[in-house]
């Protein structure tokens, strides 16, 4: 083999190698990539199933409204076909006809434009379902992302806390070997090791549920590792209860359907009682008849070519059912307006109270906050007798179980409050807004 083709066969190698190492390198980036909690909104926004179901039924709210409203717009029809007929050439009340094509338009149909205009109504409804779901969604990821940011948290303080209760266990034998603890205390040690044992097992479960969730919601592969920061975000806003409890009765989206319904109420209130007064539309028609439905033998003078164009005037004169039709949708208007001002009266308790849970979860917090210190600071003063040999190791590992169980609580209180602060967002209409 000459030089030529060894440089070529080696190039060749190199080539290869680099084929295969390069995706394996992009792929290993790719799966240590971190998700921040904007970007697992924005994917979720992008993937949601919910949403996307919620944007189709408004798409066949709008359709349903455009087939009320094709009434109000020319409708052309034609046809063919063949009938014998003994006597008089009729069917239904028209002659059969080789061709036919027909014309109607209605000009004025209160209780058809009532229709439509409710329909219209019911598809702003479903826009506003679109917001409700895009909200909840926003509402649900954002829960998963930060509770699964603590349990890895909490996580990580309890392993630690593990090995504090391994260390304490094993001082505690040693200390009843040589007869200066009693055998109780070893039995104490290890209950304490299982309970921390329980809560890592109970947590890795609830960490591998929250990292589904969050590729259900996200799209996120199964080859990319779910990776969260640990910054902390802050939803807290600083408005009065009484602005927040206005802009939840302007951003409500259960009020917006309410005022929707009552407009729709009052629409078909409206078509009701113009239902007493004469309907108008237009009509037209052209038809070439045949000569074989015996038409010489019923009309003197026989034309096959037939127009007809002309308005067609309905005049009720007495109509029941008309009356029936306005009593009906003065108590729907009736029921609708009280069921406006009952979903008014609701939302504001509703804001209020979340307001008091964030003010509680707040005082709750900074209790554990300051509790939290206070466990730290002790942590400093036991190791520093330690150093000096005024206490044991089982009193240091013994202060360091305390923190950890402070810290968990702290996480456990700041999740509380990182909740309560993004249902209330999310009931003042304020929550798109902190993710755009």
């Amino acid at each position: 083999m000459n030089k030529m083709a060894i440089r070529k066969s080696r190039l060749g190698w190199i080539v290869a190698a680099l084929a295969v190492l390069l995706p394996a390198t992009s792929a290993r980036a790719q799966e240590q990539r971190k998700v921040t909690m904007r970007d697992a909104v924005a994917l979720a926004l992008q993937n949601s199933r919910d949403l996307a179901l919620a944007r189709v039924q408004y798409r066949v709210a709008l359709d349903a409204a455009g087939v009320d409203r094709a009434a109000f717009f020319p409708n052309l029809y034609t046809g063919s076909g063949a009938a014998y007929t003994s006597g008089f050439p009729s069917i239904g009340g028209s002659p059969p006809a080789v061709f036919q094509m027909n014309y109607n338009q209605a000009i004025f149909d209160p209780i058809l434009k009532a229709q439509q205009r409710a329909a219209e109504e019911h598809a702003r409804t479903m826009k506003l379902e679109i917001d409700r779901t895009r909200d909840d969604v926003i509402v649900r990821t954002a829960s998963s992302y930060l509770e699964l940011a603590k349990v890895r948290h909490s996580l990580e303080l309890l392993r630690s806390e593990q090995a504090s209760a391994e260390k304490v266990l094993e001082v505690t034998r040693e200390r009843v070997q040589a007869n200066q603890e009693l055998p109780i205390e070893v039995t104490r040690s290890e209950l304490t090791g299982a309970r921390v044992q329980e809560r890592i097992i109970k947590l890795e479960d609830r960490e591998e549920i929250l990292v589904q969730q969050i590729r259900n919601l996200t799209g996120i592969p199964d080859t990319q590792s779910v990776e969260v920061e640990t910054g902390e975000p802050s939803f807290s806003t600083d408005l009065p209860e009484s602005e927040l409890a206005n802009l939840a009765l302007q951003s409500d989206r259960g009020i917006q359907e309410a005022e929707n319904d009552r407009q729709a109420r009052q629409d078909l209130l409206h078509g009701a009682k113009l239902g007493y007064f004469p309907t108008f539309s237009v009509l037209g028609q052209y038809s070439i008849l045949s000569r074989s439905n015996n038409y010489l033998e019923f009309y003197k003078d026989f034309v096959r070519n037939n127009v007809s164009l002309g308005v067609q005037i309905n005049i009720p004169l007495f109509s029941a059912k008309t009356r029936a039709n306005v009593t009906l949708a003065k108590s729907q208007l009736q029921a609708s307006e009280l069921s406006l001002g009952n979903k008014r009266q609701e939302v504001r308790l509703d804001v209020q109270q979340k307001a008091r849970n964030v003010r509680e979860l707040d005082a709750t917090r900074e209790v554990a906050r300051l509790d939290l210190k206070l466990a730290q600071e002790t942590v400093e003063m036991t190791q520093a007798k330690f150093d000096e040999g005024r206490v044991t190791l089982r009193d240091l590992e013994q202060v360091r179980l305390d923190e950890s169980d402070k810290w968990v609580a702290f996480l456990d209180a700041d999740f509380a409050r990182q909740q309560g602060q993004l249902t209330l967002l999310q009931a003042t209409g304020q929550l798109a807004k902190v993710f755009q």
